[in-house]
């Protein structure tokens, strides 16, 4: 996918992009086959909901990578 290098709303104009990584408790690795499917569609669908563009997902058996573009408002809305 290729997405534009900057961002825009009714105010200002951005490209905040994130990287998050979660971690199961004690780093067990449980993120493996049907898990770790169901998950990223999990992840998918709650990024479309809430209007951020998930630019990359990687599931590792024991953390999830996640980059993520998000509008900056929305972090203040919170």
């Amino acid at each position: 996918m290729q997405y534009a290098k900057y961002r825009s709303n009714n105010n200002v104009v951005f490209n905040c992009r994130y990287h998050v990584v979660f971690c199961p408790k004690r780093r067990k690795k449980v993120l493996i086959g049907n898990i770790a499917i169901r998950l990223k569609e999990i992840i998918e669908k709650i990024c479309d909901e809430i209007n951020v563009i998930l630019l990359a997902i990687e599931v590792m058996p024991d953390h999830i990578h996640l980059a993520l573009s998000v509008d900056p408002q929305f972090l203040s809305a919170t």
